[in-house]
């Protein structure tokens, strides 16, 4: 392994054991936004960081399965899926066994797929990736902002329409960066 993949190893191990700890898990739980737009996304980067330590001869065995980086991003987009449910979340904060397969698959499931598939992606893959995370923060911002009723029975109303205004708010700079990448160059993950 090299110095660089230890690294890589030791962040990703890091980040998802700080994640972890009751006292700042509880403060990203505490609020609907705080866990769907940081503890969400920070445990996919621990996995993103994870794939960037898995060394090149697992990858070329991979190679075969993700040649154009297909597999692995449509596994991340449908790993993904049930944490954006109303329901899903609730559960993650009543039962432990929900929470343990949150922070087993956001990492391994979502962020990792994508750390091994974006190189092998090609610019509309990519492209179109993006569009659907885009689309699906618009999606879920107009279903909380839309409900007049609690859709999670453990936040509050106010809480699901400021969750709501956050996920438009990314959904937009999302677009606004695609945007301004098709106007001005191509996507390029540092990395």
């Amino acid at each position: 392994m090299t110095n660089s993949a230890r690294r890589y190893l030791w962040i990703s191990l890091g980040l998802w054991g700080v994640l972890a700890l009751p006292p700042l898990r509880h403060g990203l739980e505490s609020t609907m936004a705080a866990q769907m737009l940081l503890q969400m996304p920070l445990l996919a980067l621990a996995g993103y960081w994870l794939g960037k330590a898995v060394p090149a001869r697992a990858e070329a065995i991979l190679m075969p399965w993700d040649r154009w980086g297909l597999s692995g991003l449509l596994l991340a987009s449908m790993a993904s899926m049930p944490w954006m449910l109303p329901r899903a979340i609730d559960a993650a904060l009543q039962q432990p066994w929900v929470e343990l397969a949150k922070f087993a698959s956001l990492p391994l499931l979502v962020g990792l797929p994508v750390a091994l598939s974006w190189p092998r992606a090609g610019f509309v893959l990519r492209g179109v990736f993006l569009l659907e995370i885009a689309a699906t923060a618009f999606r879920l911002g107009w279903l909380y902002l839309a409900s007049p009723v609690q859709v999670c029975s453990n936040y509050l109303v106010d809480d699901q329409q400021q969750t709501g205004r956050w996920l438009f708010a990314v959904g937009a700079a999302i677009n606004l960066v695609l945007v301004w990448k098709l106007v001005f160059g191509r996507l390029r993950v540092p990395g």
